[in-house]
């Protein structure tokens, strides 16, 4: 690839090939040689000096003025084109081409990773669902064993009288029967009625089995799902290294090319520069030669002329934590969890440190709305939609209470709680929790 055709990857070092502005003018509308080398010298070698020039545009200005200021010397020099040399364009080259490479492994990891953060998140919601189940089978269970007690209560007491009165029931059906017919009639419904009651505890027992049964099952099913998270988790850890080397690698890179195009800048800049003195040097010997013929001519001495270009309650804790959030400003765009760790030791509690997906994973223990308290972080490991940093590392904020949550964005921001989870809530599940 030739300069001339080299384009970096947009978006990584679009600082220096942003669209400038032209160069200063004169009053005539004729660039100034001496004032548009100053500006370019300028923006070079200080871009933040020079808001109107960018790297691109100050190299362009500095040839101009070469060229410019040779034709205004008289120089009859071809068109200068100064150029890096040919070692440091192939160097640049083979490290572009490593960085995109390395950034297409980086994009292959990440999805690796966002598949990885789908699966858990899965198998968390099914361990919720079926924690639930059991909570449920155990409210049935009690209330089973609270019926069979009571039951067993009666038919005890029922039976303890008996004995103390010495089965007044049985004697007084004996005499009370008019007919044998009639104390035939009345022995039998007396035994049904035991039969009846020793039958409803019999079911009653059954139902309490079968209840423990599925509630061992349910807690067999939920053993083999904590064994499943587990393993995920490990292969999650495992995957988050191998971005986090590919980040590093293309960090690198990314490095590399910087340093690499301000050398091949410094290399066009330098040979510009020679060329600009070879032009002044040359434009100099020329009037000196016209300035020695003149004064021959006239028969008088003359001199020559020269010249030249120059240039702790959760209700307490909670309170401390949204007070901190009006204080705590943002540190920057995607230090959404340095803010949040920010806040929370300028509450008193501590610096929780890691990314968002690791407060994620550490903190955010429910997805129920219940249960959550002005203070709480709220959390996603991974997102669609947003930046590559997004998708690596997710996005945290603070609830404040009302349906309210603050982030920080680039800027301390205050978004519904509502809106907050149907923009992050597109792979995992958001949850929340206590960071300390």
């Amino acid at each position: 690839m030739s300069r001339s055709t080299f384009r970096p990857k947009r978006g990584v070092f679009s600082y220096m090939f942003g669209e400038g502005s032209a160069p200063a003018s004169t009053d005539a509308g004729t660039p100034s040689p001496a004032a548009g080398r100053d500006e370019a010298v300028r923006a070079i070698s200080n871009p933040a000096s020079s808001p109107v020039m960018t790297r691109r545009a100050a190299l362009k200005a500095m040839l101009g003025v070469t060229v410019l200021g040779a034709a205004a010397l008289g120089n009859p020099l071809r068109s200068l084109a100064a150029e890096a040399t040919q070692e440091t364009l192939d160097a640049l080259d083979a490290a572009q081409q490593a960085f995109n490479d390395a950034q297409a492994k980086l994009d292959k990891i990440s999805d690796q990773y966002v598949q990885l953060n789908q699966q858990l998140n899965d198998t968390v919601t099914k361990i919720e669902t079926v924690q639930g189940q059991i909570d449920d089978k155990q409210k049935e269970i009690e209330a089973k064993q609270a019926e069979l007690d009571d039951k067993q209560d009666q038919l005890s007491r029922r039976l303890s009288a008996s004995y103390k009165t010495g089965s007044s029931d049985f004697l007084s059906v004996l005499f009370n029967s008019a007919t044998f017919e009639e104390l035939s009639s009345n022995l039998a419904y007396m035994g049904k009625i035991n039969a009846s009651d020793e039958q409803l505890i019999a079911d009653v027992k059954q139902a309490k089995a079968d209840l423990d049964q599925q509630k061992a099952e349910l807690e067999n099913q939920k053993s083999e799902l904590e064994q499943l998270k587990g393993e995920q988790t490990q292969q999650l850890a495992a995957v988050q290294a191998k971005q986090d080397e590919a980040t590093a690698l293309v960090d690198s890179l990314s490095q590399d090319v910087k340093d690499l195009i301000a050398k091949r800048d410094q290399e066009i800049l330098a040979a510009a520069e020679e060329e600009r003195r070879q032009a002044e040097a040359a434009a100099a010997a020329a009037a000196a030669a016209k300035a020695a013929q003149q004064a021959a001519q006239s028969g008088s001495g003359g001199g020559g002329v020269t010249g030249s270009l120059s240039g702790a309650s959760a209700s307490s804790k909670g309170a401390a934590i949204v007070s901190a959030c009006g204080r705590v400003g943002s540190p920057g765009v995607g230090l959404c969890a340095m803010w949040v760790s920010r806040v929370y030791n300028a509450a008193g509690l501590g610096y929780p440190g890691g990314n968002a997906n690791n407060m994620y994973w550490n903190f955010c223990t429910s997805s129920n709305k219940g249960d959550l308290q002005p203070g709480m972080i709220v959390a996603v490991s991974t997102y669609a939609g947003g930046s590559s940093a997004g998708r690596t590392y997710g996005h945290v904020g603070i609830y404040v209470g009302n349906g309210t949550v603050m982030d920080n964005v680039g800027y301390i921001r205050t978004i519904g709680l509502d809106s907050w989870i149907s923009s992050y809530g597109n792979i995992v599940t958001p949850r929340w929790g206590w960071a300390a």
